[in-house]
Order: C-alpha cells, then structure tokens, then sequence
C-alpha cells in the first residue's frame, strides 16, 4: 500500500495495492500492524456502513469527549471526502482536506481524533464504509455547519441534500465544546 500525508498532520491518504485480472481483483483493505506502523491507529472497534444517492453530503461530524478516529473507504460509487481540523490552539485549526474516494481509484482516508468528518456523494449513489477506534456515542456528538464560508470548503455540488440535523449544524466559530490541541 501507498501512504501519502495530507495538508493536515495525522490525516492519512492510503491507496491499497490491487491485484486484477480478467476475473476481477483483491485487495488487502486493512492490516492492523501495517496501518499502525502508517500512523493509522487503532484498534478498530466498530465499523459502518452506509448507502446514499447523488448529493446526499453527510457531515461535518465528531464526538467529544469520546472522539473517534475513522478509516473511511468508498465499497461502491464516488464520493468527495472531507476532514477539518477542529482542535482549538492547532496550527491548522479550520483548515481541511478532502480527496475523492472511489471504488475505482480504492483510497482510503484515516480522519484522526479531532478532525470532523464528512462527504457528498458524486455518484449516482454510493457505500461508504467506516472502520472506527471508539463506540458511536451520541451524546457526544457534534455536527459543524458544512456551508460555515470561515471553512471555504468546495463540495463540487450546487445544492445538497442534507438531514435537518446537519441544517441546524452550528459554524464552527459558535462549538463551544471542541477538542484541544495537544501538540
């Protein structure tokens, strides 16, 4: 596998090696010892997945206190995917990255605790599959705005579909309850 750092530090581009022939192929999707020596810690304790349509854009979430770090992949379609760096005192705090992930081009992204996650899908739908180091808690949960403009993200879509949770997402200039940088 191929390991590539990002604009953020901690957050992790992976492209697992492929073997393909004619009848399809195989693919190594996760190797705890090989993931950890990347940076990409863990253990995994949970793992998700998820369908959704053309333009359904999931996010931006975290959990705090009891953060998750995701390893994130797309199983089937294309989607933009988002990581934002939301621990106060950070040098890169509200600074994110996003790279498509496919099931062609098999990327992975490891979102580390502190970031806030989210995609939208580009295809016309699309399996996103998470592997997380902690349990889903919801009353941890934070949802930031995903149209916050102090973010400047580019979703490549005109109008999304969104859930009412995520409509109602704070920018992130009004979280009160946010991470600390621990440098």
């Amino acid at each position: 596998m191929q390991t590539f750092e990002t604009t953020l530090p901690g957050v992790l581009l992976f492209e697992p090696r492929r073997f393909g022939d004619s009848r399809g192929f195989f693919v190594e999707t996760f190797q705890a010892q090989r993931y950890a020596a990347a940076g990409a810690c863990g253990p995994f304790v949970q793992d998700n997945l998820s369908r959704s349509t053309y333009g359904v854009l999931r996010g931006l979430h975290l959990q705090y206190p009891n953060p998750q770090a995701k390893l994130v992949s797309v199983l089937r379609g294309r989607v933009l995917d988002v990581a934002v760096d939301v621990r106060r005192g950070s040098p890169t705090f509200g600074k994110s990255f996003s790279a498509e992930l496919s099931e062609e081009n098999g990327r992975q992204l490891f979102v580390p605790r502190g970031f806030a996650h989210g995609f939208v899908v580009l295809s016309e739908s699309a399996d996103f599959f998470y592997k997380c180091d902690n349990l889903y808690s919801p009353k941890d949960e934070i949802s930031v705005s995903w149209c916050d403009p102090e973010l400047g993200i580019d979703w490549k879509i005109a109008d999304p579909k969104i859930s009412a949770k995520d409509g109602a997402a704070l920018p992130l200039s009004q979280i009160d309850r946010l991470p600390e940088y621990e440098g």
